[in-house]
């Protein structure tokens, strides 16, 4: 059994898309968390150590961030083929995008939202904004998703980003045609009927 621990409208909603994408039995418990706001709070409930999004538990293993759960669940499911196989030649790549995404796109955003982003230290570490997007129109100038002609869990994570912080990504048709593509998938539209508790 697999059981996601979501916030509505939070990090966890693209997770309840990947498992829409893989065609996964799933079930999912709502838990509150601290909003950047200050709104919300802590739900003891949460099995997340630091009572965050997304939380994944299968069989009684836990399973957290968002590019782990991403690598996990589209190895689990390699039936729903958006995620290269081990052996696969695309599979490096794959590995690249979705740690770039979390030890790179995330916290560039975090820094540029909390306007750090001229910080030397920061950007020698992570890189800035203008990296970020050379390095996704890069991808995006031969193809229509990152690694090429088929959508796989890296391009759901970086449309998830696209979702939040729009201006986060480059500006032009280019990705907005990628967003749009990626956001006319059926199973998005399955999860964002399941993002909050009737």
């Amino acid at each position: 059994m697999l059981t996601l621990f979501h916030a509505p409208r939070s990090r966890s909603s693209r997770i309840l898309w990947l498992l829409e994408e893989v065609g996964a039995d799933y079930q999912v418990k709502y838990t509150s968390i601290t909003r950047q706001d200050g709104s919300g709070d802590e739900d003891p409930d949460n099995p997340h150590p630091d009572k965050k999004v997304p939380a994944l538990v299968h069989d009684g293993v836990l399973i957290t961030e968002s590019a782990a759960i991403v690598l996990y669940l589209t190895d689990m499911f390699p039936e729903a083929g958006i995620g290269p196989k081990p052996g696969d030649p695309m599979r490096g790549e794959y590995l690249s995008w979705l740690f770039y995404y979390s030890g790179v796109a995330e916290p560039v955003v975090t820094i540029e939202f909390a306007g750090l982003a001229d910080h030397p230290a920061l950007a020698r570490t992570f890189r800035g904004k203008a990296e970020m997007e050379r390095r996704i129109l890069d991808a995006l100038k031969s193809s229509p998703y990152l690694l090429g002609e088929s959508f796989t869990g890296a391009d759901l994570l970086i449309a998830s980003l696209g979702h939040w912080a729009r201006q986060m990504l480059p500006t032009g048709k280019l990705v907005d045609d990628y967003l749009a593509r990626c956001n006319a998938r059926p199973a998005l539209k399955k999860s964002m009927a399941k993002d909050s508790p009737k």
